[in-house]
């Protein structure tokens, strides 16, 4: 029984035994669509088109094509990919093709071309072989005048090489600064392969965390995880949340790794106890007057956005607050569900939690069971409370930001009594810090991430 979307072996043939334009396909096949036998149909990869005649082959449950028709579309000789045919565009499309947009490559270590993420890039390249996609990756230096074709690497028999690809169906842009995101080769690409060609990019652009919390707070739902917040403008604001709040946050809008927060403490009388996140520890200073405090942050400011946060009395486990990174992405029928939950303990010298900080990951079970909770609500309640939270985050970002994501990671805190609050929202979440602890070969995010890739293609 064919599936209307089915996965085929690709097998590739000298060019004395077939012509470039046509192709061989199981009989199977070509009877279940019903695609003309003889005539022109145009084979789609990508943004690769190219009208071919389809032979019907007894028994051959594949596709056959030339080695010339191979080389123009990029295809290695071996491999499966999905196969669908479009009856009233007469496309037989193959697919999906995937481009995953990354920072920088290494061409002179090609064993290792992407540095630290390249077994992430593996794993992508063995998810993508097991459900019949195919994935290459580029940089924004790959890009070119012609948005057509790609530069970029490929995963074959013999390793990484650099091959000349269509422009894919799918763009996963993994960019790690606003800088290379924001570039001109970047936005033109993504905006002229959507004209010309339909590609989709998914998490497209970084959030901002300021964006973040004015764009959820029009949301009734919502409001609750959020703890008071503004962007910091003025003396003003920050006189009044620190006569409100007894300790407050100043937070980068654009920061990552928990870099730049200050955690600022009302002391007896006027004085304030500012402590910085220094990638060494806390550096704390005192200030004896709110004047003084906002003199200081005031120099900070000309380059530096910040949001001013309510700060909360988050769980701890032995003095160190404890928070919370969910990973939720979309899968494959387009719904945002929960691929992992772990809890982060901040280090010994530090009053944030990211790993880049020395904090350490554990279940949220062993956290919660070990934190200063208060006695009576149980760690299921508990772990239902953040999943359901991480998921109504994630659709009131997809309603109220005008950007399209396929993953996020949210960060949620529990206080003593057991309130969820939201801390920020990751549009780009690490491949290191927000994954389950017991991980097989190929994680379930990259799984979904391919999934998501189809569900959005059509394969």
């Amino acid at each position: 029984m064919i599936k209307t979307k089915a996965k085929a072996a690709i097998q590739v043939v000298s060019a004395e035994n077939l012509p470039e334009d046509t192709i061989l396909l199981g009989e199977s096949y070509v009877k279940y669509w019903k695609i003309p036998r003889g005539q022109h149909v145009q084979l789609k990869f990508g943004a690769f088109r190219r009208n071919v005649k389809v032979i019907p082959v007894a028994r051959l449950n594949a596709m056959r094509i030339s080695q010339a028709l191979a080389e123009s579309m990029g295809l290695p000789s071996r491999l499966q990919l999905r196969i669908h045919y479009k009856t009233a565009a007469a496309v037989l499309a193959l697919g999906p093709l995937i481009g995953v947009l990354v920072s920088r490559d290494y061409p002179r270590t090609p064993e290792k071309p992407f540095g630290s993420i390249t077994m992430f890039c593996r794993e992508v390249v063995e998810a993508c072989k097991a459900q019949g996609a195919f994935v290459y990756f580029f940089t924004p230096k790959h890009i070119g005048g012609n948005t057509d074709i790609v530069r970029s690497w490929i995963y074959t028999d013999d390793g990484w090489k650099e091959s000349e690809m269509p422009a894919p169906d799918i763009v996963n842009n993994r960019l790690t600064t606003r800088k290379l995101e924001n570039s001109e080769a970047v936005q033109r690409f993504l905006k002229e392969t959507k004209f010309h060609h339909a590609t989709i990019a998914f998490n497209e652009k970084f959030l901002d965390k300021s964006e973040v919390f004015e764009a959820l707070k029009k949301d009734a739902k919502l409001t609750r995880y959020l703890p008071e917040s503004y962007l910091l403008r003025s003396y003003s604001t920050l006189r009044a949340m620190c006569g409100k709040h007894n300790t407050v946050f100043l937070k980068p809008i654009r920061g990552s790794l928990g870099k730049g927060i200050v955690r600022i403490s009302r002391l007896d009388g006027e004085s304030y106890q500012a402590q910085y996140a220094t990638s060494a520890g806390t550096k704390k200073v005192t200030y004896s007057n709110m004047t003084k405090l906002y003199a200081s942050v005031s120099s900070k400011m000309k380059s530096v956005r910040y949001q001013i946060q309510q700060g909360l009395q988050l769980i701890e486990i032995g003095g160190r607050p404890v928070d919370f990174r969910a990973l939720v992405q979309k899968n494959a029928s387009g719904k945002w569900m929960i691929t992992s939950i772990v809890a982060r303990t901040a280090g010994s010298q530090h009053f944030v939690s990211n790993l880049a900080r020395g904090g350490t990951l554990s279940t949220v079970s062993a956290a919660v069971t070990k934190s200063n909770l208060s006695s009576g609500i149980s760690r299921l309640e508990t772990s239902n409370k953040l999943r359901s939270a991480a998921l109504q985050i994630a659709k009131g970002i997809d309603e109220h930001i005008p950007a399209h994501f396929g993953e996020l990671g949210i960060d949620l805190a529990l206080d003593k009594s057991g309130r969820v609050w939201l801390l920020e929202v990751n549009s780009k979440p690490s491949k290191n810090d927000n994954t389950p602890l017991n991980e097989g070969k190929i994680r379930p995010s990259v799984r979904l991430m391919i999934q998501y890739a189809r569900f959005l293609s059509g394969f």
